[in-house]
């Protein structure tokens, strides 16, 4: 093997070929007999070379070769979260065999109120953007890549002109679990939701305001279209479980509901990490899943660590949600401007839902 670092130029003479053949072997693609691609191939792993420099490949495609993903959260937060790991996991394999990196940007803390665009979102090159938790109304965030010409692909959230939106049908699985829980018998109900907007706050709210984030607004008004109007409903800070916690002993509390014939009979959480905090909160609380009080979720995830409790819940399909979000980035890299892309939920009845006691 020579001392000198191997060029492509130094395997096309190896292998007897032009240098332009040498580099389609290298693309994997073009009018080259696999034959020919095969030689080039076996040439250079004679001479130790390892393909072309990707920083020259990127230049003259005029590339980046990266797909940033922004989080819209603290990293720290999003990674305790069965669900982002799960999105992030299929959007990553299929990036990934695509040849594309990913960048992922964090959330900025909202300074005076108001959202701040991550400073990664205005500089870093990138050849696609994926808003992966959606878009607010008047989001920076939008607004800051549209100016730099980055294109867009939407995980949830407000439809925006001429990028492609992956989302699912939330609002049609909370509606279905909502008449499930009345036709048990459920009459006073309880919700613990998401987020309303980017402000992170925890606290009772107006079940009937405006929700911001659309996750948020979709399953309440799924609940809507089942007929439900909450007796109370509990805004969490994050889908984490220790949020859910709190929230189930702010909702279910004595002080809150001296007459035990007025406290909710189902809880519906809006994650399932928040509504496997609600169960530990009910119990501490000295209440009996589902005997006393049914506790319903969202997502579907696998929480074994709650022993024999097995989460009533809407499931949606995560891993095929990042799927489906790469497969819109490749749609957009080959000039082609894919719709929108709705995935289909399923109810899933556990064990902590069943019909109310009678008072």
């Amino acid at each position: 093997m020579s001392a000198h670092r191997p060029t492509l130029a130094s395997v096309a003479e190896a292998a007897g070929v032009s240098l332009s053949t040498a580099s389609l072997a290298f693309a994997a693609s073009g009018p080259i007999a696999e034959k020919t691609r095969a030689k080039v191939l076996a040439a250079a792993a004679d001479l130790g070379y390892r393909g072309p420099n990707p920083l020259g490949r990127q230049l003259r495609s005029g590339r980046s070769g990266i797909v940033g993903v922004v989080i819209g959260d603290q990293l720290r937060r999003s990674f305790r979260d069965p669900v982002s790991v799960q999105v992030l996991d299929g959007l990553a394999s299929t990036l990934g065999a695509l040849g594309l990196g990913i960048l992922l940007i964090p959330g900025t803390p909202p300074v005076d109120g108001r959202r701040v665009v991550a400073p990664l979102v205005e500089t870093a090159g990138m050849d696609v953007a994926i808003l992966i938790w959606g878009v607010h109304a008047n989001d920076p965030t939008l607004d800051a890549l549209q100016r730099r010409g980055v294109p867009v692909v939407v995980g949830e959230g407000h439809p925006v002109e001429g990028a492609p939106l992956v989302g699912i049908a939330d609002r049609a699985g909370t509606a279905e679990l909502g008449r499930y829980l009345l036709g048990l018998g459920h009459e006073r109900f309880g919700a613990i939701t998401l987020p309303f907007g980017f402000t992170r706050r925890s606290g009772e709210v107006d079940a009937t305001g405006l929700a911001d984030w659309t996750p948020t607004k979709h399953r309440l008004e799924g609940l809507t279209d089942a007929g439900i109007t909450p007796v109370i409903c509990w805004e969490a800070e994050a889908s984490l479980v220790e949020h859910g916690h709190a929230a189930a002993l702010a909702i279910l509390s004595p002080e809150r509901f001296p007459d035990p014939s007025q406290r909710p009979t189902a809880i519906v959480a809006q994650s399932d990490l928040l509504a496997a905090g609600a169960i530990l909160g009910a119990r501490e609380l000295g209440l009996r899943v589902p005997e006393d009080v049914s506790i319903a979720g969202f997502d579907g995830l696998d929480l074994p660590w709650l022993g024999a409790d097995v989460l009533t819940t809407v499931k949606q399909p995560l891993a095929e949600k990042g799927e489906a979000l790469g497969r819109a980035v490749a749609a957009l890299l080959a000039g082609e401007v894919p719709g929108v892309t709705i995935l289909d939920v399923e109810l899933v009845v556990g064990t902590t839902t069943a019909a109310p006691q009678k008072f």
